[in-house]
């Protein structure tokens, strides 16, 4: 199948095809006489297993682990396991980090009175944090 019917099969872009074959995470496309790409099923279902990962925010650089394992019928679960739980490991961190920047801000929306004054928490939190990285900053170059 041409390009346009291996994106309608596999729910990837034409575009995302390409750049997947100039990046190196699918093999380049078999080519007509007339030099049109041509995709198998084998490739389609590389292309639906790369767009299920980036569903699921995986990197194109642990994509093409996760297909190196996913093509290596000798792998061994754990080191799928493994990649996935280092993974979720870092989401833990990111909604940690997420969760502390709403509640602080959250707390600033909650301090501001949000009326016609022109004094603002927010605006002068983050001007003295601004202010206390420049001395910090200075501080350190004392050091």
């Amino acid at each position: 199948m041409n390009i346009g019917e291996a994106s309608q099969a596999s729910g990837v872009s034409a575009k995302m095809i390409r750049y997947y074959e100039s990046t190196g995470l699918i093999d380049p496309a078999r080519r007509t006489e007339s030099g049109y790409r041509q995709y198998s099923e084998d490739d389609i279902q590389t292309l639906r297993f790369i767009r299920r990962s980036r569903d699921l925010g995986f990197s194109l650089e642990r994509i093409k682990t996760l297909i190196g394992l996913w093509q290596d019928r000798s792998r061994h679960s754990a080191d799928v396991k493994a990649l996935a739980n280092q993974y979720i490991a870092e989401l833990d961190e990111d909604i940690r980090k997420l969760q502390s920047i709403r509640a602080q801000l959250a707390h600033l929306a909650a301090c501001c009175h949000g009326d016609k004054r022109p004094g603002c928490p927010i605006l002068e939190d983050l001007a003295q944090a601004g202010q206390e990285g420049q001395q910090h900053s200075a501080q350190t170059q004392k050091n």
